[in-house]
């Protein structure tokens, strides 16, 4: 079970729901339960898949993990993608309706076809900020257009976490933490931009929550610039993946759903300790 549980990066996804929470928010809906585990399932499978991709350069750069050592074959490995996405689609189906299908489908193919070749190229970044965007849309419904704002930060942010993914084996080269930080700082300027139609109590709320957002990402993010190794690297993403957190508590806080952002913010400390149990990156 812990090698299931490392290869789906269990403490991860609890960096998943807030996407569509942020997303029903900003669309002025109720979060669907449904939807953040359709949501989920989905992340879960991105990393099996992944881990099945990369399973024969993993045997020399990161022998530890769960396929390489040995502690999950690989074709169990694709068997649980496959079946993890189909579980998210369906639970798509019933949470979303038509509509929630097919966002998800959309998701699905982002997902795999990011695992499955996009990763490996200039274009990788992007492709995973991309999985990111859709998922914030799946959880805003009929009401899409409005989540579009809190959908590019959330994506933003994405895109400074692949970046400095790539860097986790070789540590990282100069720019790598400049690309991280500016992508972060734009999820900023994005998220608060989200709200700016809010009341003034939501946009407050918000920008409390952004400050909280850029004191937990660009400090760890600043630090790569002196100390590029790459279990430092790794320590980054880790953090930036819970980063995302507080980030998507500053949209839902900004749709005026405070409670439902107090509840979100509840799943940080929670991140933190789980990820100090089991290997995230």
């Amino acid at each position: 079970m812990r090698a299931l549980l490392e290869l789906v990066r269990a403490p991860a996804a609890l960096s998943v729901p807030g996407d569509t929470m942020a997303g029903a928010a900003a669309a002025g809906r109720r979060p669907a339960p449904g939807l953040a585990l359709a949501s989920v399932l989905m992340y879960w499978s991105g990393m099996a898949l992944n881990d099945w991709a990369d399973r024969e350069a993993d045997a020399v750069e990161r022998p530890e993990r769960p396929i390489p050592s040995g502690r999950v074959h690989p074709g169990a490995a694709l068997g649980l993608a496959a079946a993890l996405t189909g579980a998210g689609l369906a639970s798509a189906a019933v949470a979303g309706g038509r509509r929630g299908l097919t966002v998800a489908g959309l998701l699905a193919g982002a997902v795999w076809a990011y695992d499955l070749g996009l990763k490996r190229t200039a274009a990788g970044p992007a492709s995973m900020a991309v999985c990111r965007v859709l998922d914030v849309l799946l959880g805003a419904g009929e009401q899409a257009r409005a989540a579009v704002p809190a959908a590019l930060a959330i994506g933003a942010h994405t895109y400074g976490i692949s970046v400095l993914g790539r860097a986790e084996v070789t540590g990282a080269a100069r720019g790598t933490a400049e690309r991280a930080l500016v992508a972060s700082t734009a999820a900023a300027g994005l998220a608060a931009a989200s709200c700016v139609r809010n009341g003034a109590a939501a946009r407050a709320g918000a920008g409390v929550l952004i400050a909280g957002y850029l004191a937990s990402t660009l400090p760890v993010q600043a630090g790569l610039r002196t100390h590029p190794d790459p279990e430092n690297v790794r320590q980054a993403v880790r953090l930036s993946i819970l980063g995302l957190i507080p980030l998507q508590a500053a949209a839902v806080a900004g749709g005026g759903r405070f409670t439902t952002a107090g509840a979100l913010l509840c799943a940080l400390p929670l991140g933190r300790w789980l990820s100090s149990r089991l290997a995230t990156s």
